[in-house]
């Protein structure tokens, strides 16, 4: 068994654990409202921000022996520039205030996934990124593209107030092939540890922030 594999069934429970978040299931009902969706989005910036900045870091931080992985930290950055800009302007089409959002502050579990995986890759070993990886282009994967046209439908939004939701469902996609071509390299144990451990605590904790989001009632 390859170590992406083992990845996916090391931390099904944990996956479990996020998408038994109950806005997820409203959404994919197609019964979230307008503001959950703007909720949603904003933290979804909040934490989206930080993607380059964390890219950065691990990159810098990567060893000789990791030296490969540089090229593909540096794909990343190049295709995730600017992905916050995004966000923002579907909170302006869903009649939300993207000035408001980009001054304020993130709910606690946002706050802390991302303050976490820096840590990981400041203290502890910079492969640890790779397990936030798993956990966000997953969970595009899975739910991105069918939320957004269950929520557009039921909102009644334009399709242009979704540009993150509909771009990052194909586009997690194809990085998600490159995930696990990459991760089926990694022939460390304290490496696959570090990605295991560190989307183990990045599923809890991105859970935590979906719970954060109103549900309708």
């Amino acid at each position: 068994m390859n170590f992406f594999t083992q990845l996916q069934e090391q931390t099904a429970g944990d996956r479990d654990y996020l998408l038994a978040a109950p806005v997820i299931g409203q959404a994919m009902a197609g019964a979230v409202s307008r503001e959950s969706y703007v909720a949603f989005l904003t933290q979804a910036y909040h934490h989206v921000k930080h993607t380059v900045p964390l890219l950065m870091a691990c990159g810098a931080r990567l060893p000789e022996r990791l030296s490969w992985l540089r090229d593909a930290v540096a794909e990343y950055i190049e295709e995730e520039t600017g992905h916050e800009q995004w966000i923002l302007n579907d909170i302006a089409e869903s009649g939300g205030d993207p000035e408001a959002v980009r001054q304020g502050a993130p709910a606690l579990p946002t706050e802390l996934m991302v303050s976490y995986v820096y840590d990981r890759i400041e203290r502890h070993n910079p492969v640890s990124f790779f397990g936030m990886v798993n956990v966000l282009e997953g969970t595009s994967i899975a739910l991105a593209t069918r939320a957004a046209g269950v929520i557009q439908e039921s909102l009644g939004l334009p399709a242009r107030a979704f540009s993150y939701l509909t771009s990052h469902g194909s586009l997690d996609i194809g990085h998600m092939k490159t995930f696990e071509g990459l991760m089926t390299r990694l022939d460390r144990d304290e490496d696959k540890a570090a990605v295991v451990h560190t989307a183990r605590v990045v599923y809890r904790l991105y859970g935590d922030m979906f719970r954060t989001i109103p549900a309708t009632h």
